[in-house]
């Protein structure tokens, strides 16, 4: 993965990030287990170190956002519906995203003024299974073009707009599909993260169209781009399909049965060919442009911590 020239970018290393907050850290890093991915690692060190002090940093702006609001209705002499503060987290297939999501929501929900923070993953909102076959698109799931992006625009702005209550759809990875009967309900959130491959994801007005373009990260009040080189990705993404193998793989239910049974060679020889054939290529065409429109970018070494973040100066 080429390292271009971040301009636009402080970047600040581990040692110098992991001084950015001295809060007390005890009451915050219990039950990691439940919290990290499959083969994701997730220490004590790696919270106190990286996502602490980006809490503090969230805060900050959370706070900032709070005042904002409130210095609005001083002016106008009027109460405005209180919105919430929206944080997007982007990043390749088995890069860490959900982990540090998870993890983020953990650590934000502590803070005293913004205790309600909610969690939505883009799942929810692909098409579902019938609709991507009748589409010839099945083996596509995960690009843009798989998702109901109008159904994922319209729950943001509802957010944004105030209502107290909003609905996202579920997604069973157990089933690889979304849930048709279940919702998840976000009501009257302080901070809604919002995680997804391709959550930053832009894509062109339609020629001669009169609507313009509205995308996802219009809603984002912050975006932070999990990143790791595309070799360390594959060799993740290899290692998770064979845990999972031996794990949710062997649920008679799972829509990944039949690969509960391979060898290891096997497991590797067909991880790596949906890697080479369609996480790779949705990697290099879709998910890796947008790096560059996040407000943070949080770079995994080999080891699948964080080695160094590069933050945005304005």
């Amino acid at each position: 993965m080429t390292r271009n020239n971040y301009a636009p970018y402080i970047t600040i290393a581990r040692e110098e990030w992991a001084n950015k907050s001295d809060e007390p850290t005890e009451h915050l890093i219990k039950d990691l287990d439940k919290l990290h991915g499959l083969n994701e690692p997730l220490t004590k060190e790696e919270v106190t170190q990286i996502y602490v002090p980006l809490s503090r940093l969230l805060n900050l702006y959370v706070t900032a956002a709070q005042e904002l609001h409130a210095t609005t209705n001083t002016f106008l002499g009027s109460k405005v519906t209180k919105v919430p503060y929206i944080i997007g987290i982007a990043g390749s297939v088995a890069v860490g995203k959900s982990t540090t999501a998870r993890v983020l929501q953990r650590l934000l929900a502590a803070w005293p003024n913004h205790p309600r923070v909610a969690l939505v993953t883009t799942d929810g909102f692909l098409y579902p299974n019938r609709v991507l076959e009748q589409r010839g698109i099945m083996n596509r799931k995960g690009f843009p073009e798989s998702y109901d992006i109008r159904r994922l625009v319209q729950f943001l702005a509802n957010l944004k707009s105030g209502k107290e209550k909003v609905a996202a759809p579920l997604y069973s990875h157990l089933e690889y599909d979304v849930m048709a009967n279940d919702m998840q309900w976000v009501e009257s959130p302080d901070i809604v993260i919002v995680e997804g491959v391709n959550v930053l994801q832009v894509r062109p007005r339609p020629l001669g169209s009169p609507e313009p373009s509205i995308f996802v990260s219009d809603f984002f009040d912050f975006s932070i781009f999990v990143d790791a080189e595309d070799k360390d990705l594959e060799m993740w993404y290899i290692e998770r399909f064979k845990s999972l193998r031996t794990t949710a793989f062997t649920n008679p239910e799972s829509y990944f049965h039949r690969y509960a049974h391979l060898t290891d060679a096997e497991a590797e020889e067909i991880a790596r060919k949906i890697w080479n054939e369609i996480n790779k290529p949705n990697l290099v065409q879709n998910i890796l442009p947008t790096r560059f429109r996040a407000s943070l970018i949080l770079e995994k070494g080999n080891h699948h911590f964080v080695q160094s973040l590069k933050l945005r100066k304005t």
